[in-house]
């Protein structure tokens, strides 16, 4: 009858076997494909040059500015009256031969972070420069493409009124 109990105590290990296919469910719900990182994530002179110049240049090429030409800088801010400041991240945005001209100035070397925008015509330096997207709390490439051409518009240099 010894025996028998421990055939009886079988039916405990088999409960051990019925965690088992319950376990190996769960490292199945945990194989699910990653999240993607948004583009936004990415090192910020590679989200510039690899996202948001495209971005950018199609988006001007849509409102009928032909072949922008788009560079990524890092130097002082090129202000009239401006002098002995710290080199930030700017992109500088041309076209007409250079009579037209902004630069989006990125304080931090972030695109999360401090902001500014200028513009100018006919080859000559800002003399303003302007807050820009101050108020967004997460920055996107949308968003940013789509405050660039607001900002133009302001300007009346995509759509006359």
């Amino acid at each position: 009858m010894a025996a028998e109990e421990t055939t009886s105590n079988a039916p405990t290990s088999d409960s051990g076997d019925q965690t088992a296919p319950a376990a190996a469910a769960k490292p199945a719900a945990k194989g699910k494909k990653p999240k993607e990182p948004a583009v936004e994530d990415k090192p910020f002179a590679e989200f510039i040059e690899q996202d948001f110049f495209p971005a950018l240049e199609a988006a001007l090429t849509q409102q009928g500015i032909e072949t922008p030409s788009l560079t990524l800088l890092k130097q002082p801010l090129s202000l009239v009256g401006s002098s002995g400041n710290q080199p930030c991240s700017q992109v500088l945005a041309q076209w007409q031969q250079g009579q037209r001209q902004f630069r989006i100035y990125f304080l931090e070397g972030s695109i999360g972070g401090a902001k500014a925008f200028s513009y100018s015509t006919s080859n000559s330096v800002p003399s303003t420069l302007e807050s820009f997207m101050i108020d967004e709390r997460k920055i996107t490439l949308d968003l940013l493409v789509f405050y660039t051409l607001q900002r133009l518009n302001g300007q009346k240099w995509l759509v006359r009124n």
